[in-house]
């Protein structure tokens, strides 16, 4: 077997049961790559990461003598399923913000630039007749303003949400709870295609992985994450769509809620969030009013570089982020700016403070969306 490169070893670690993000980049964090901790000698694991408990550190160690990646990429090349991660280019832009992003997304379709212009649209499962017509006419009129919806593939609000997406000829991403070839709810394999053929479907779950209900909370804090607004149209008051607008808030994401009729019991989470203070929303326009955004055409460029607020060096190390970089590790940003690593590590501190980049685990760092 060929040496195992960086990539194909997060996808090994990734897929260690009960080994999430945090513990993921805990081990990153020890080790600095997992080629790394791949060749390290078991006892130093076991010494090094017992905090992570016998159970899970026997898994991780039973994964690096049973990993085998040709046998894993035919099993995802049989699902037709692809897999993007933390360290690819094509990573989704907004999602690398949060707390704690999937080392992997396993996906079908294609992620885009424009995916970063994102509303987030979730509710009600068992919603009623309104709630779904009203969650399915803002996704279309946001897929028609070119802004890319996020939901859940759920029944009720969600299939409602990527409905009118497709509908309105846009892109709609959907997260699932479980592995990409379990398709769930079951009456949804048709939109699962239509989805795939306008945006992509995702998870951070290995294929097969069942939709057990603790997958959902997971699940929820990437739809969240890979918008830019969350809009909860309808909700019980424990609806997990409220659960969604919790990690909104961690995330520092605006939650918008159509409000509802008093009389109705799908009113009650909505109009708690509106008491609480998001934003009302009536319209679509009202969202995008609120975010600042102007609906550009395609054939507008993006935000140029914000070179009135840096420094000569700070220009000349942001601009080591061009669009489409992906992640960049200090190294190499002080090879390409030709400044000392004292430099780069302080400028790197003041673009941080500025909001223009973000730091990863493992010295790794991404240049963040910019409001259009």
């Amino acid at each position: 077997m060929s040496e195992l490169q960086e990539r194909e070893l997060w996808l090994a670690v990734s897929q260690v049961p009960k080994i999430g993000p945090r513990s993921f980049y805990q081990l990153l964090d020890t080790f600095g790559s997992m080629k790394q901790f791949w060749t390290v000698p078991a006892d130093e694991v076991r010494s090094l990461m017992a905090p992570l408990g016998n159970q899970r550190l026997e898994a991780l160690l039973r994964a690096r003598q049973q990993f085998d990646p040709e046998k894993t990429t035919a099993a995802l090349a049989k699902a037709g399923t692809k897999i993007v991660t933390l360290l690819d280019d094509n990573y989704p832009a907004n999602l690398k913000t949060i707390f704690d992003p999937p080392p992997v997304l396993y996906y079908r379709g294609e992620f885009q630039a424009t995916d970063e212009l994102a509303v987030a649209i979730v509710g009600a499962r068992r919603a009623t007749f309104y709630g779904r017509e009203i969650a399915s006419r803002f996704a279309r009129e946001l897929a028609q303003a070119g802004i890319t919806v996020v939901s859940g593939l759920a029944r009720g609000i969600d299939s409602a949400a990527h409905r009118g997406a497709v509908a309105g000829k846009g892109r709609t991403l959907a997260v699932l709870g479980c592995g990409l070839n379990v398709i769930y709810p079951p009456e949804n394999a048709r939109l699962y295609d239509e989805i795939a053929s306008q945006g992509a479907v995702l998870t951070e779950f290995p294929l097969s992985t069942r939709p057990d209900a603790r997958n959902f909370p997971r699940r929820n804090r990437i739809i969240s994450g890979l918008a830019r607004a969350v809009l909860v149209v309808e909700a019980a008051a424990t609806s997990g769509s409220l659960i969604t607008a919790d990690f909104a808030l961690e995330q520092g994401r605006e939650v918008f809620a159509v409000p509802g009729p008093i009389t109705s019991s799908l009113s009650i989470g909505t109009n708690n969030l509106i008491r609480q203070g998001a934003r009302l929303v009536q319209k679509v326009t009202d969202i995008i009013e609120e975010l600042g955004w102007t609906i550009k055409t395609t054939a507008e460029t993006s935000p140029p570089i914000p070179v009135l607020e840096l420094t000569a060096n700070e220009k000349q190390v942001y601009a080591c982020f061009s669009e489409g970089t992906g992640s960049i590790h200090i190294d190499e940003l002080v090879r390409q700016s030709g400044l000392t690593a004292q430099e780069v590590t302080a400028i790197l501190m003041m673009l941080e403070l500025k909001g223009l980049v973000r730091q990863l685990p493992g010295k790794m760092f991404f240049r963040l969306p910019t409001n259009l």
